[in-house]
C-alpha cells in the first residue's frame, strides 16, 4: 500500500516526479472525481508524465486512460509541490510529487472505469465535504473555483 509521510522538508528524502491532474466539470459545475483501486479514496484522474510528451498530453492521457474521456486542457490553475510530504510505493521507491493542475473540457469519449478506477461520479462542492480524498485534491478543486487568473503556486 502507498504510503504518504509528512514533515519538515522529508521530500528531499525522494526523487521527483512530476505528474498532472484534471479539474472537468458538467453541465451543473459539479467535477468528475475518480475512486482509487489502491487505497479506496476519491480524487481527481491524472498521474504522471511520461517522458517525450508535453505536460497537456500527459494530462489527456491520463485522464484518457482513467475515464475513457477525451479532454483538452484548457488553463493551467496551479503547480503544487508541497515539500513536506513524501510519497512511499509499495515498491521503495520514495517520491516527492510535482503536480501541475489543468481545467480540462470533455471533446470526446464514454466515462467508464479503468484498472486503476473503482467508481465515478460528478460531485459538488458541498458532496466532497463528505468524500475521503487523496491527498491534496480537494485544494486543487477550490483553487478552480476560484477562477483565478493567474496560476496558483503552492
Amino acid at each position: 500500500m502507498t504510503q504518504i509521510l509528512y514533515g519538515e522538508r522529508i521530500a528531499k528524502q525522494g526523487r521527483i516526479r512530476l505528474g498532472c491532474t484534471a479539474a472537468i466539470f458538467d453541465e451543473q459545475g459539479r467535477v468528475l472525481l475518480t475512486k482509487r483501486t489502491d487505497n479506496g479514496q476519491w480524487c481527481l484522474p491524472g498521474g504522471a508524465v511520461d517522458s517525450g510528451e508535453s505536460v497537456a498530453e500527459a494530462c489527456e492521457r491520463e485522464v484518457l486512460e482513467e475515464t475513457g474521456l477525451s479532454v483538452r486542457v484548457k488553463r493551467l490553475v496551479g503547480v503544487y509541490s508541497h515539500p513536506d510530504k513524501l510519497v512511499i510505493y509499495p515498491d521503495g521507491n520514495k517520491i516527492h510529487i510535482v503536480a501541475l493542475h489543468f481545467e480540462a473540457g470533455i471533446v470526446g469519449g464514454e466515462l467508464g472505469l479503468s484498472n486503476e478506477t473503482t467508481e465515478t461520479g460528478y460531485f459538488t462542492l458541498e458532496e466532497i465535504e463528505g468524500l475521503e480524498m487523496f491527498g491534496r485534491h480537494r485544494e486543487r478543486i477550490l483553487d478552480t473555483h476560484a477562477n483565478q487568473v493567474e496560476a496558483f503556486i503552492k
